[in-house]
């Protein structure tokens, strides 16, 4: 009985380390997938009001088509890189975006949560926390953080999907025409389906002030299609990239010396009158230190 038990036990391990890695590899398939060619439609409408002002407007309802082009940037056990550009304007002729880029880490500690006004903080999560959980890692156009969280993915009834809600910066659409909140929590789910993926989002606008209570002014819907077609509908988004490449592998490193300081982050909104991204869209920065010296003036100290 005594040589039995271990022996059990052993078996019970090595059974739960097999389906471990089976469900890693369903985790690392469904995350790839969202790499390729894609008819993009996204979809976003305010659905309540919360807002006190009697004068309040709701913001329109916005409707945007596009082509994109996730392009897989890091293939590793325990980290996967996709790089998003959208691919717009006369197909002749297309004007190509450098867009938003996600990272998934898998049983990742290090977190910086966004916490309104251009600062994230700093924390550093139990390992227990995350276990067999994928953090996703949200990049802004130039590589500057939006959001992230750590969640599980979920392969069930035929079904693959990962869901987090995370406090996040204001994206474009609402920050260039709005100033009444500065805080957007973001509840993401990333679906799998059989055209491509699905982003559906539930979004919460707050007011974040120091010392007060978070105020809710609006909740929002969200609804991204991305439908698969053939790559070669892409191939002028595929074809900027390989040209740009090697810079975007510059101003990542930077980053990642950045992020890898583990502090709490703050950002300037402009340097000179003039906002990050235009800088590093700019050809004439190409050059490893122009790149850091850059960055670092938007990092406030």
């Amino acid at each position: 009985m005594k040589t039995v038990i271990p022996t059990i036990m052993a078996l019970l391990i090595s059974i739960s380390a097999t389906s471990q890695r089976a469900k890693k590899k369903n985790d690392q398939e469904a995350i790839k997938s969202m790499c390729g060619c894609f008819e993009v439609t996204f979809n976003f409408t305010e659905t309540f009001n919360f807002s006190t002002d009697s004068l309040y407007k709701p913001s329109k309802t916005k409707v945007d088509k596009g082509l994109e082009w996730a392009t897989l940037i890091t293939d590793e056990n325990n980290k996967i890189s996709i790089q998003h550009l959208l691919q717009v304007g006369n197909p002749a002729e297309p004007h190509i975006v450098k867009h938003w880029r996600q990272d998934w880490l898998y049983e990742n500690t290090d977190l910086y949560a966004y916490n309104a006004d251009n600062t994230w903080t700093f924390s550093k999560l139990p390992a227990n926390q995350v276990k067999g959980q994928w953090t996703q890692k949200v990049y802004q156009v130039d590589d500057s953080p939006r959001y992230e969280g750590s969640s599980t993915w979920v392969h069930v009834d035929g079904k693959s999907f990962w869901e987090n809600t995370a406090d996040a910066p204001l994206p474009r659409r609402e920050y260039t025409t709005r100033s009444d909140y500065n805080l957007t929590v973001r509840g993401n789910r990333h679906e799998v389906t059989d055209y491509g993926w699905l982003h559906d989002q539930d979004n919460t606008k707050i007011i974040r002030e120091k010392g007060k209570e978070d105020s809710i002014i609006a909740k929002e819907k969200g609804y991204n299609t991305y439908v698969k077609v053939d790559d070669s509908r892409c191939a002028a988004a595929a074809a900027w990239w390989k040209t740009h490449t090697d810079k975007w592998a510059l101003i990542r490193t930077k980053w990642d010396d950045v992020y890898g300081r583990d502090q709490d982050l703050s950002l300037e909104e402009k340097v000179n009158n003039k906002v990050l991204y235009k800088y590093l869209f700019d050809d004439a920065y190409d050059q490893e230190e122009e790149i850091e010296e850059v960055i670092e003036s938007f990092v406030k100290k």
